[in-house]
């Protein structure tokens, strides 16, 4: 997932973790912050990475994974 803004940033990791609050999911580990660029949030069996469209391109994330099976995408 790419965000536009470091407030775009927030949002997004705000929504993410309400709406996974409400199935009962337990967040296990939360690293970054909208100011560098990339937020990690660690759910067990997902992992949620909310990149800059800077930090995406620099780490390029989709490569290394590019032989994995996507369950969803969300652009």
């Amino acid at each position: 997932m790419s965000s536009l803004t470091p407030r775009h940033t927030d949002a997004l990791r705000e929504e993410i973790e309400s709406g996974v609050k409400g199935t009962g999911d337990p967040l296990l580990h939360r690293e970054g912050s909208s100011g560098s660029g990339w937020v990690l949030l660690d759910y067990g069996d997902v992992v949620v990475h909310i990149f800059s469209a800077a930090e995406r391109q620099y780490y390029r994330l989709e490569n290394l994974w590019q032989g994995g099976n996507t369950i969803v995408r969300i652009l």
